[in-house]
Parts: C-alpha cells; structure tokens; sequence
C-alpha cells in the first residue's frame, strides 16, 4: 500500500477519526498551520485526583485523531499536549487520599503549592499526581507532551496571554455574566488573584489597573485592598477563561471533551475569539454509564477502574470498548469485558486479509497505530477465545490454577507452552482472576429432565466410540443429537441450554465440539456421568 492510496481512502473513509481528522484538513487544507508548525492536539486534565479510565479513554481518543490525520495528510507534523491544570485552587479533600488534615489547611491554593500528603518526596500534591499522570501515560505508551499550568503561570510564559486577558476584561465578563445566577455575578471575575498573605485562590471582584503591566486591583480576606501584579503566577485565570486563553497561548488546533463540558466550550470559544484567537475543533462525547445506566460518578465510586479491567481484560480490549461510537454513551461494567476481548481478538485477526476500506474501518487498525506506525500485529489471533478459557476455568472450579489450565489448553493448542503463547498466558491469569470473583460464585448445575439425560447418554456413547474426534466432528455429532426427534426438543437452543446448565451450571456456555475438546473427551464423559448421576 502506498501513501496516495492510503491517503485517497482516508479521505472518503466513515471511520470516527477521519471524519475528525478532516476537520482538521478544512481548517488547514495543507496539513500545516499557515506559521509552518505543526498541528496541535490536546487533552486536559485536574491533578486533584489520580488518573483513571476517563483520562485513558480522553487521551486514546485524542491519539486516534492524531493519528489519523497525520494519516490523511501523509504524515503531517502534529504535536499532543497532555495539560496539568494544576494552578487550580484545591476546593475539597478528596477520600482516598492521606494525610487530610493536610490538605483541610490548605485549602483554597494552588495544587502546586500544597505539600505532598503521599510523602513520596515530590514538591507538591501537584508534584506527586503530575508524576502519576505522566507515568500512566507511559505506561500506555502514549506519544505526549507534559504541559504543567504552574510553570507556565510561575514562570511567566503565560504572561503575554495574560494581559490580553486583561484588555478584554470587560468583553468577558460581558460574555460571562449573562450565563450565571445573581449571587455569583457578584462576585464572579475573569482573573482570580492569589492572597499575598493566605496563598489562596480569592473569588473576588477585581478592577483592572493597567492591562499592559498586569496590575489588578481587589480586597483580600481580611479586608484591605491590594495591588499587584496578574502575571508571575500570582494570579489564575476563572475556568472557562483559563480553558480559552489556553487555547490561545498554546495554539490549540484540537480537542475533545466529555458532554458534561458543553457549555463550558461554547463559552471558551466565545472567549478565545474575543482574545484575537480560533476555538479548536473538537468532539464532544457521551459518558459512562453503570449497570444500572447512571452516570458514572468517583464520588459515588459506581465506576470501573482501569486496573479492575486490566485484572480481568487486556489494555487492547480496553481500547476496542472504547473504540466504537464516542457520540453514545457506554456502559462500564466488568460483565462487558469477556465479549471486548473475544471482538478485539476477531477484529485483529481478520484486518490482514481485508481491503483497505474495510482496514480503516477495523478498530484495531486504529488501535495498533496509536504507538506503532507499522500497526505491527495485523493478522495475529489467539487459539483459544476468552470465552472458551471461561467456561474451562469454571468447570475447574475457583482453585484452578495457571498449571492446570495450560495442562488442559494441551488438548487444543499446539505448541502448548506459556512461552510460545505469552498472549494467551496473559489471557489465562485474567480468565482465572474473573472466575473467582465473578463466574464461579453464580454456578450451579441442575439435574437434566428425562429427555435431557436420554440425549446425554447417546452424547457420552458417541464420545466412548471415537476418542480422537476433533471439535468439528464433536460439534457435528452434538448437532445431530439434538435433532433427534426422540429426545423432544423444539430447538437446537433448548439442547444447547440444556448442555450447559446440566455440565456447566450457565445459561450460556461455548461451542460444545471446541470445549469438549479443549477439556478432553474423557473428562467431558465424567462430566455427563456427574450430570447423570443427579437425575
């Protein structure tokens, strides 16, 4: 494949991330900014808390675009910037956090002006969540560039913006205070000055002095008016401006945002071109919704973490969740994660063979090219679903252990090695961790009806004849069984239900032909006995 076809299909392709990447196309029809530099991607992100499965989520789906324009430009220059809003003022202690007392007497300053209360020798709370971030983007092997809010404030980069800020003062507050409640417009200004004597983050009204030199003009918590400067990092910016001179400073070109933000974009975008500067193109997309279809939430702790799915499914799989339809919301929850791993695995297998319309449309090219521009592993699939390992893990019980699992994968897998298979091996532990704590406490096999067991007995009779069969001829013989009109079925789904709640104790289970073969036909045959000996 070559660079102009590929670039000819990613332009008519129906795939998420083209039609945003051409987006950016219209916005820059020669791949680059009109200054020459390169195109500029963000993702924020509040270090009041650690990061989690919306930050994983954010920054993947910001990777997708990026990759995808570079892509349909053929290989345009792009940046990302991963933003530390850490200039913001700590508003309440978080629960899972140490040290709280800590924190309670500091509230109200900069996140990077609040001791570290992890004690892990970092400089500040912000510090210490920053290097959390930054190792978790790692840890995926995201393509990023770290932006701390602190130094840019502190160190006077920002400070340009700032008195553009300033200058437009009254434009937004004029853009601002029509969208807030009485009680708030009067205290609400678009610069919030730091406390020289508290350290804190004041919501106060504030007069601007002279916009060429920062000087602002306010009252401090005990009463007496000050005059210092905006710039240095001895003031922030309110959030919704904060988030437009933002984009301003930074030359944001791109990004994307959750639902819940979609006012705070309008009015950022109203602000930033106040400020003389462009709104980024963006998505906005759905949230995560639980079990019970609610809004995911940390403080009511309904959510999945991104360890619990890397427990119990892989990172690709995560990936491939996340993939599909940002503009709807999904529901996260562990009971999900067996089927993304089985997709993603059949998506990944079958993207070799495919036309390239068909690949741009495949996930898993889109995946694979977020840390690899070759999108090595096209092609690869494992020799055993997920599924499959489920239901062996199950019938072995909560004590199985990797030994054993791997003793049986020798019935199905050539080359039965952990070493040869490291993919699958991975599988294996996370198959075992998610039967313990979430298969094996809900089984429980039931005795089959007269006409079951009747079908059971031929079913174990064929097996005692031909004890090398394969799974296509098991599946082919177990077919042929249920047919019969002596045992009484009305559908092939009755006889498959029937299968599974007498030797699996589920109401759903696998290719009976793949599973007794996997599990071994004689151990399959004591399964029916037990199943027999309950009727």
């Amino acid at each position: 494949m070559n660079e102009t076809t590929l670039i000819e299909a990613a332009r008519v392709s129906k795939a998420w991330p083209f039609e945003e990447a051409r987006k950016l196309l219209k916005r820059y029809p020669q791949g680059l900014r009109p200054d020459g530099q390169p195109v500029v991607f963000e993702t924020g992100y509040g270090p009041s808390g650690l990061p989690h499965i919306g930050t994983f989520q954010e920054v993947l789906r910001t990777t997708l675009v990026r990759r995808a324009y570079e892509a349909l430009t053929g290989g345009a220059p792009t940046r990302l910037i991963a933003f530390s809003d850490d200039m913001d003022g700590l508003r309440k202690v978080p629960d899972n956090v140490p040290n709280t007392a800590l924190l309670e007497a500091n509230l109200g300053k900069p996140l990077s002006r609040i001791p570290d209360p992890f004690n892990a020798g970092f400089q500040s709370f912000a510090a210490h969540n920053n290097a959390m971030l930054r190792a978790f983007l790692d840890r995926f092997g995201f393509e990023y560039e770290f932006v701390a809010a602190s130094e840019r404030y502190n160190s006077g980069t920002f400070d340009a913006a700032l008195r553009q800020v300033l200058r437009c003062n009254q434009g937004i507050l004029d853009i601002m205070l029509p969208t807030l409640r009485e009680e708030r417009r009067r205290t609400y200004s678009p610069v919030l000055p730091i406390s020289p004597a508290t350290g804190r983050v004041l919501q106060v009204p504030v007069e601007v002095v002279d916009a060429e030199a920062g000087l602002i003009r306010f009252t401090d918590e005990d009463g007496s008016t000050i005059e210092q400067s905006a710039l240095g990092g001895q003031a922030k910016l309110q959030w919704k401006v904060d988030w437009a001179m933002r984009w301003y400073a930074l030359g944001v070109d791109y990004e994307m945002y959750g639902k819940d933000l979609t006012d705070s974009g309008v009015q950022s975008g109203k602000i930033v071109q106040l400020l003389g500067g462009r709104k980024p193109e963006g998505l906005i997309y759905e949230l995560f919704l639980d079990e019970k279809g609610e809004k995911i939430s940390k403080s009511k702790g309904n959510g999945l973490t991104i360890e619990e799915w890397l427990t119990y499914g892989s990172e690709e799989s995560l990936g491939f969740y996340i993939f599909p339809n940002p503009k709807s919301a999904k529901s996260l929850h562990t009971g999900v994660i067996p089927r993304a791993v089985d997709d993603y695995w059949q998506f990944r297998a079958a993207l070799a063979e495919q036309p390239l319309d068909k690949q741009l449309g495949n996930p898993v090219w889109h995946l694979l090219g977020t840390t690899d521009p070759a999108r090595g592993g096209a092609g690869d699939g494992l020799p055993v679903t997920y599924a499959l390992l489920l239901n062996l893990v199950g019938v072995l019980g909560p004590h199985a252990t990797r030994e054993q699992v791997w003793s049986y994968l020798g019935n199905y897998v050539s080359d039965a090695d952990p070493a040869a298979h490291p993919q699958l091996d991975a599988l294996v532990t996370r198959a075992l961790a998610y039967n313990h704590d979430f298969i094996a406490p809900t089984l429980a096999r039931r005795a089959p009806a007269a006409n079951e067991a009747a079908a059971l007995r031929e079913l174990d009779q064929w097996l005692a004849a031909h004890p090398a069969a394969g799974a296509e001829d098991i599946q082919n013989a177990v077919y042929e069984i249920g047919k019969r009109e002596e045992h009484g079925f009305e559908t092939l789904r009755d006889w498959f239900r029937a299968l599974y709640e007498t030797l699996l104790g589920s109401a759903q289970g696998p290719r009976m032909g793949s599973f007794i073969a996997l599990y071994g036909i004689a151990n399959s045959r004591r399964l029916i006995a037990e199943a027999l000996a309950l009727s």
